[in-house]
Order: C-alpha cells, then structure tokens, then sequence
C-alpha cells in the first residue's frame, strides 16, 4: 500500500472521531454565555436566579447582614457594575447614596428599579416626607404576594436580553410565581394562630409595615424606614410604653441592624418592672448566608414567620405541598 492510500485510510479511520468533535464544538458554540446580572440586594438575586435559572449568573453588591440604607459604593463595585449585562435594584431610595450611581449605569447598560416597575401604587405603604427623604417604604418583599409582582418584571427584562429562553423564563417564573403564593398563604395561615391581643411586632427599625398588613400584625418600629440616624430617647420611651401597656411578650432583633437599640428598650422596661424577651432575630434588609435555607427569599420569610409565631404565642401552619421541593432541596423536614 502506498503511502497516499494510507494517509486516506487513516483519514477514514477518524473522520467519525473528527465529525463527532465537530459536532460538540457546534454544541458548545450554540450554548450562550448565562447573561452577566448585578443586583444590590439578595431578596432581588433570588427572584432573578429562580426566573432565569441557566440563563443568568447573578451577583449580589449587597451581601448576609449588610444595611442597604447605609451602603456606599466602593471602586469595586463600580468595576462590577461596568462589566455587568443588566443591574435590578430596588429603588425607593432603599440602596440610598448607590441609587444615584445606578441611576447613571442605566444610561449604558439594561438598568431596573424592581419595586417601581411590579407594585401598582394603590399597594405601596407611604410615609412622611421627613423620613430621610423617603415617600414609599421600599420593603416590599416583606409581603410575598406583593413580592411576586416583581416576577413578571425581571421575567419580561430578561426575555428581552435572552430571546433564545424565553421560553425557560416563562416557564420557570410561572412556578416561582405559584411557591411565592403558597408560601404568601402559609405565613398567613401561621400568624392568624397567634392570640389576637399579642399580635404586635416591635423591632429596631420600621422595615416590617408590609409584613404586618400582610398577615394581620401591629408593627412598631423604634427607629423609622431609615437607619442612618439613631433612635431618639422619645422612640425608645414611646416603644416602652406600648410593650408594657400591651404586655407584649416578645420584641425582635435585626441581622442587619446592631441589636442596640433593641438592648436600650429591653432595659427600659425591666426598670418599668416588665421583663419582655428577646423573640429571636429577623432578617428585614438581608437574607441569611449564601447557601444556606435562610439564604433564600422563601427561607428569609418563612424563618422570620417560624420566629415571629412562636415568640407571640402562636403555631406555625403545616408547610404547603407546593412547597415540599424547596423543603426538600434544603433538607428541612417541615
């Protein structure tokens, strides 16, 4: 056999090897990048992770036990933020300084304040001007049925980015959509157990209003939607006189807020001959650790209802079937 003829038989030999290489190269190529997504807070990632699942990667500026009233942008997050596909934030004011630099970004890159853009006007909770500038409280995700409006926001933003999954983005926020509403039902099936004379929920700072409209609870924060200034002596009297005109069991603790002002009213009240304890800590302006159950919207609510209840003297409904994947995606045995 010559040595042409071997060549080509050799050549036959591994054009199967060669087409099926050819072939997973096509693949790779036709496989997109996941769209490169900044967002400031984590309640925010995981409606953006859940609705975009493959399609998105998201970073979060804001991490576990980090005040976004009080966040300033460093030289790092400016760098993230340039090399960002698309940014969501909250708006409202909540991100405070940071809203003007991401103002500026949407100016370049696929830019969106999440709560302007899903909550029909008549739903938001309004307050005094006075408040550190802010007109809306933008806590919304303390109400998961409120919450849920922001899925069609960020599902219809990122349709727009990634044409070739629209229909993996329908898909998957149809079945957040149906966990946000099952998990909206659950909490208020549980605090409708507590009695109704201890339903008041006293905390370090006023990011609770939804949550207590939500699910039928007073709230009373000691300091207002922002904590940029401390709580004045008045705040701290006033907050007094309600826990123990009320003879409110419990009063809570914020992850992200220093426990403080929490410890000052405790010791008010005690020196009032009223011994009020410590219902555990809520997370209000951050999710939990990265990883972790808490560290999920659905956990962030659903720890915060489990704490909330039985603090109050109430009992924590039966976790929802539509719910059990979560559950059982976290290990928790409801």
């Amino acid at each position: 056999m010559n040595s042409s003829l071997k060549t080509l038989v050799s050549i036959s030999k591994l054009l199967p090897l060669l087409l099926l290489l050819g072939g997973a190269l096509t693949l790779s190529r036709a496989q997109p990048e996941p769209l490169n997504t900044v967002v400031t807070i984590g309640m925010i990632g995981d409606v953006v992770e859940n609705v975009g699942g493959p399609c998105v990667s998201v970073s979060a500026l804001m991490g576990p036990g980090v005040d976004p009233h009080l966040y300033q942008a460093s030289a790092s997050d400016v760098r993230t933020l340039q090399r960002s596909d698309a940014i969501f934030y909250a708006g409202y004011l909540l991100e405070g300084q940071l809203s003007e630099v991401l103002e500026r970004f949407g100016e370049r890159t696929p830019t969106l304040a999440v709560s302007p853009a899903a909550a029909p006007p008549e739903t938001l909770v309004a307050v005094a001007p006075d408040d550190a500038s802010y007109t809306i409280d933008p806590h919304l995700w303390m109400d998961a049925s409120l919450w849920a409006q922001t899925v069609t926001p960020v599902a219809e933003q990122l349709a727009e980015l990634l044409p070739d999954c629209r229909d993996t983005i329908a898909s998957r926020a149809a079945i957040y959509r149906a966990e946000l509403a099952a998990l909206h039902d659950w909490a208020a099936a549980s605090t409708a157990t507590i009695p109704e004379s201890q339903r008041v929920l006293v905390t370090a700072h006023d990011a609770f209003t939804y949550y207590g409209r939500a699910y039928g609870i007073e709230v009373a924060g000691i300091q207002g939607i922002s904590t940029a200034s401390e709580a004045s002596l008045a705040d701290i009297r006033s907050t007094v006189d309600l826990i123990v005109t009320r003879e409110v069991p419990a009063i809570f603790v914020e992850t992200s807020i220093n426990p403080r002002t929490i410890d000052a009213v405790r010791a008010a009240a005690r020196d009032r001959g009223f011994e009020v304890v410590i219902g555990g800590s809520l997370y209000s302006d951050a999710m939990g650790t990265q990883g972790t159950a808490d560290g999920t919207y659905i956990g962030m609510i659903r720890s915060n209802t489990l704490a909330i209840t039985d603090a109050l003297g109430g009992t924590a409904a039966p976790w929802p079937e539509a719910l059990a994947g979560w559950a059982e995606r976290w290990n928790i045995i409801p």
